[in-house]
């Protein structure tokens, strides 16, 4: 009787020991990135933040990264910040936590957001901003130059109106990279031609509604006083397109927008939107992750890529439609 107890007590703590032994184990195996018991490497993980899914823009950037991090084999944890920096910093913060192995920003804003990038420099994880920039530089960088796509949108108007008229400016978030940049880029084709004059120009924050209603205010104060809108984004063209549309004034005022965005494209091809200038979503969303994964693996990566933008107008449109 008491041998058979103390042969069943054995297997009892034996199969304790076992069951313990393997906790063990999967304890030490890192979420991510990190070498596994058997010595092998787990799947790459990247912390992506972006600045706002609701845009169609970014949602195509979205997509993009998605796609290259499914050919790469690679785990992507995607945020959307709508457009807090705040909520940016919080979401990198979780990144860190969570050991990602390199993380992609999509900044809100050029300062506000630079305290992402230096708390994941400092926690030893690469950065890769795409789209947008910060006053911190990331480990690289990927997107193209935001002063180009507005220098071409303006340089279309002037020669539309042969130098001599009135510019609206609609601005994109005020403060975000983009918005910098796009308007520093206007305003050095205004400055070369000095009978092409900005009358107003105001943020409707890259939204289509918002842009709308601006537009539709600015009808009411300008009148038949305008004679080009230069918006810098597209959701924010089709709002004044639309407002324009509907008080009966478009056939007077040149519309142009950036992104190249499929409603924009469409609204090209049917002779109602003027122009657009196409910023390649996909080639830089699918570079990012590229270079996230080279910086992770330590492979050679280019530190700054920029990827030309290109004037879309009704005469070349179906090379951009898809």
């Amino acid at each position: 009787m008491s041998l058979g107890c103390h042969a069943r007590y054995s297997f009892v703590l034996a199969g304790l020991l076992a069951v313990l032994l393997a906790t063990s184990v999967g304890c030490n195996r890192p979420d991510s990135g990190g070498q596994n018991a058997d010595g092998g490497k787990d799947q790459l993980v990247i912390g992506v933040t972006l600045l706002n899914v609701s845009n169609e823009f970014i949602v195509m950037l979205q997509k993009a990264m998605v796609a290259k991090g499914e050919e790469l084999g690679v785990k992507l944890i995607i945020n959307d910040a709508q457009r807090s920096a705040e909520r940016q910093i919080q979401q990198v913060e979780s990144f860190i936590a969570q050991k990602v192995d390199a993380i992609i920003v999509n900044p809100c804003e050029v300062e506000a957001s630079s305290p992402a990038v230096d708390k994941a420099l400092a926690a030893g994880i690469p950065v890769v901003n795409v789209n947008s920039e910060t006053r911190s530089t990331p480990t690289a960088f990927v997107g193209s130059r935001d002063e180009e796509s507005a220098e071409i949108a303006m340089s279309y108007i002037a020669k539309r109106l042969n130098g001599k008229g009135n510019v609206l400016m609609m601005h994109g978030f005020m403060g975000q990279a983009a918005q910098i940049k796009r308007e520093k880029g206007a305003r050095d084709v205004l400055a070369k031609h000095p009978d092409l004059k900005l009358i107003v120009d105001q943020t409707a924050e890259w939204d289509r509604a918002k842009a709308m209603s601006l537009m539709e205010n600015w009808i009411t104060a300008h009148g038949d006083k305008m004679h080009a809108v230069f918006a810098q984004n597209d959701e924010m063209a089709m709002g004044a397109l639309l407002a324009l549309e509907q008080a009966k004034k478009k056939d007077k005022v040149i519309v142009v927008g950036v992104d190249a965005i499929a409603d924009a494209l469409q609204a090209v091809k049917d002779g109602r939107l003027d122009a657009t200038v196409f910023q390649d979503a996909e080639g830089q969303g699918r570079k990012a992750v590229e270079t996230a994964v080279k910086i992770i693996r330590k492979e050679s990566y280019e530190k700054k890529v920029m990827i030309p933008f290109q004037l879309v107008t009704k005469e070349n449109v179906t090379e951009f439609v898809k």
